[in-house]
């Protein structure tokens, strides 16, 4: 299994300065791709590869955040990373990065997939454009988390505490960050 640390890497190695400007894609249009148990992208589709401004040969075998935006809380990776080692399927919004520094919503339902004895043997990704009311709803949330996480210099302890003030979010609605999804839109997926 793939340690969360992981999660924690950010794109600096690309030298890539976020800007505001988002890259759309087609309501019918589904991004796609697949890593192995560490994360390492093993097959991205032509969509991704469009949107996210990038070949397959700049892809493959690289970690799969190398699309994260900085504006993405941490805990949400933790916990989808929790989710998707403990075998169960998460949904989730997530605002990801091009290669030019733009960004792009999707709402992503990543699995793991499974080899004959049942074990883990990697992670799946299908990613549908949000409704902007979808994505409005979200982002308050989502700074939320982040002016936690902001707060600390480590980054485990920052993820921590954002993970503690999403709990704490979801608790005060009464459900849960899946429940939360689907019940602004999740539908779409």
């Amino acid at each position: 299994m793939v340690s969360f640390k992981r999660g924690l890497e950010t794109m600096s190695h690309l030298s890539v300065t976020p800007l505001d400007e988002e890259i759309t894609f087609g309501e019918e249009e589904i991004i796609v791709s697949k890593t192995d148990l560490k994360g390492k992208l093993t097959y991205a589709n032509d969509v991704f590869c469009r949107v996210a401004e990038m070949t397959t040969r700049d892809v493959i075998g690289q970690p799969h955040n190398i699309i994260r935006h900085p504006d993405m809380p941490r805990s949400i990776f933790k916990l989808l990373w929790d989710s998707i080692q403990a075998g169960s399927e998460i949904f989730a919004y997530v605002k990801n990065m091009s290669k030019t520094g733009k960004y792009y919503w999707v709402m992503a339902h990543v699995t793991p997939n499974f080899d004959g004895n049942g074990q883990i043997n990697g992670y799946h990704s299908n990613r549908r454009k949000p409704d902007r009311a979808e994505v409005d709803n979200i982002s308050g949330i989502y700074q939320q988390l982040l002016a936690e996480e902001r707060k600390y210099s480590s980054p485990k302890k920052a993820v921590a505490a954002g993970y503690a003030l999403l709990q704490n979010v979801m608790e005060r609605q009464g459900r849960s960050y899946s429940e939360f999804v689907w019940s602004i839109g999740g539908r779409h997926v």
